[in-house]
């Protein structure tokens, strides 16, 4: 069974969130085995947001369900989208789908660029009115980058778990399998994330 991993790797010189410290990685030998000591962000590379990144008293990462995070889900192809994401163009792809990926031309970047695609907050309210659990996106964040955070307070208030900076370069359009699982940090407001799709349910599409 073939299995696409959509994370981004976590090199010392990872895409980061202006303002979020950089991960890094320190080996160390011990003589009979070597052990490194991480220095992580909960939102570094490909991650998952908690209901508590945004709400008082919201869930924390070891508390989303996993089921959100499993199961099948559809990948949307919107590379040809500029500035915010609107209801309009995600309509088409929320049909017979729980789970929806957005692959944007964000996929293929390198450096962190304010002007990545984001959602709007009217797409963001048509995902939860269609019954959306989960959410995910390949830019650094699911909102505008001088947003207010209304998106993600919206989204993570009805529930909808959120996946950021995923890697969808080589992902055609279609449905499939995914997993996706954040470390079970307790109490914490996010969490690094490998996601993965199967093919086993691919049926095509936009």
């Amino acid at each position: 069974m073939p299995v696409r991993d959509i994370t981004r790797p976590l090199p010392d010189d990872a895409m980061v969130y202006p303002g979020d410290p950089a991960p890094r990685m320190v080996q160390e030998d011990t003589g009979a085995s070597r052990i490194s000591a991480l220095t992580l962000c909960s939102h570094s590379g490909t991650h998952i947001d908690a209901p508590s990144h945004f709400l008082e008293g919201g869930a924390t990462v070891d508390e989303i369900p996993l089921e959100r995070l499993m199961g099948r889900a559809r990948v949307a192809d919107l590379r040809s989208v500029r500035g915010a994401i609107t209801a309009g163009e995600i309509e088409p792809h929320l049909a017979g789908t729980e789970r929806l990926l957005l692959k944007t031309w964000f996929s293929e970047a390198t450096r962190f660029d304010p002007v990545y695609p984001a959602l709007s907050l009217e797409a963001a309210r048509l995902l939860t009115e269609s019954g959306v659990v989960c959410v995910g996106i390949d830019t650094p964040s699911i909102e505008v980058y001088d947003g207010d955070g209304a998106v993600h307070r919206h989204l993570l208030a009805a529930g909808v778990a959120i996946i950021e900076l995923l890697d969808l370069t080589s992902v055609p359009a279609g449905d499939y399998t995914m997993v996706a699982l954040p470390l079970r940090l307790k109490g914490c407001d996010g969490s690094p994330a490998r996601v993965v799709l199967s093919d086993a349910e691919t049926t095509g599409g936009r």
